[in-house]
């Protein structure tokens, strides 16, 4: 596990995002087709993982990149300096 978190915090953020979100939401769409397609017709609930997973899971990459956006945007955002503003001195 810390092997994947040292990789993960190699890359760029909004990487990093794109690929924890694509694969934590595509697990869970492929959990939740699975369960689906048992309930529906069992032989071809392999095929419910893929139908379902594999839409949620690009959902969540674009997510995840968005996310990592804001998250590198705001890492790189100067700090405030309160000697800077007029309010502050006074």
């Amino acid at each position: 596990m810390s092997r994947l978190r040292v990789a993960l915090r190699q890359l760029p953020i909004p990487l990093a995002g794109t690929l924890v979100g694509g694969v934590v939401l595509g697990a869970v769409g492929g959990i939740i087709g699975f369960v689906l397609g048992l309930r529906a017709h069992p032989p071809t609930a392999w095929f419910a993982v893929l139908e379902i997973g594999i839409p949620v899971g690009l959902v969540g990459a674009l997510l995840g990149f968005l996310f990592g956006l804001i998250a590198q945007w705001i890492a790189r955002a100067p700090a405030e300096d309160p000697e800077a503003d007029d309010i502050a001195r006074h």
